[in-house]
């Protein structure tokens, strides 16, 4: 979920709520909040949980509580604060920057893990930390950890996947962190997606789940084919993730603001584009 802010760049809770209503009634069956989407790395911890709170008092679907950075000590004390903040789960991601060994990552997660009873969603996310976990390390935790309880698994290595799959079976959850992934993982036995256009394409997407689910690939391929325009909107070079989001939250209506730097504001032209693709996809 994207973190609204007002024209002062300031926290703006009554439109989180709304955002997060919205977003329930159009197929999100949870949130992540304070996320990558949700420029969680330029939020204060105090900002953080007014936010986690005004989310989990706004909607009845589960709230996930990005809890992770690349410091374990503020991980854990973040982790500490989350269930009292509503959460019902939170995410930890690979560490950023430092690069560590994979015994530090394992140490790491293993400390978030040990600091709550709620259930951890590792993210594994590379092109962004620096560091893929280890197939070895991602077993481990699966295996030994008992609130462990699945990954968001960006690393786009559908192989991997696979193998992740075939050893940790169905106690350990595997959510595609790439949109345009979600159909080839959802194929090896992934249950859903932690999404970025799911902001305006949540019952499409939802439908595709279902219909793979079911066995019709045919169904499923289909949707996939009208949401490829939404996977290429939502990030690039010009406007990376969140900044397209945020733009067509705000064509759309809800009052979500820009980003805060540094992703800064939409470039010009960014909101008619996204009149474009949600015309194309709804017309």
């Amino acid at each position: 979920m994207v973190t609204p802010f007002d024209g002062a760049g300031a926290l703006d809770l009554d439109v989180a709520a709304q955002l997060a209503r919205w977003l329930a009634d159009h197929g999100s069956d949870g949130l992540v909040v304070a996320g990558t989407t949700g420029e969680g790395s330029t939020l204060t911890d105090e900002e953080k949980l007014d936010l986690w709170r005004a989310v989990a008092e706004a909607v009845t679907i589960p709230v996930i509580a990005n809890t992770g950075s690349n410091d374990t000590l503020h991980s854990v004390h973040l982790t500490e604060q989350a269930a009292a903040c509503g959460a019902a789960g939170v995410l930890a991601v690979t560490p950023y920057y430092n690069r560590p060994s994979q015994s530090g990552l394992e140490a790491h997660f293993r400390a978030i893990a040990g600091a709550t009873e709620l259930p951890v969603m590792l993210y594994d996310i590379p092109v962004r930390s620096g560091r893929k976990i280890a197939h070895e390390v991602m077993v481990r935790l699966a295996r030994d950890v008992p609130n462990m309880a699945g990954v968001k698994d960006a690393a786009a290595d559908v192989a991997a996947t696979a193998r992740l799959i075939a050893a940790v079976g169905g106690s350990f959850e595997v959510y595609s962190g790439n949109d345009d992934h979600t159909l080839p993982l959802l194929a090896l036995g992934a249950v859903g997606v932690v999404g970025v256009a799911t902001h305006w394409i949540g019952l499409e997407m939802a439908e595709m789940i279902a219909a793979a689910a079911k066995g019709d690939l045919a169904h499923a391929r289909e949707i996939n084919g009208r949401l490829l325009e939404s996977y290429l909107f939502e990030t690039g070079d010009a406007a990376p993730n969140p900044i397209p989001a945020k733009a067509m939250m705000r064509t759309l209506g809800l009052a979500v603001g820009e980003c805060r730097l540094p992703m800064g504001p939409a470039p010009e032209g960014l909101e008619a584009r996204a009149r474009e693709v949600y015309a194309s996809l709804h017309g």
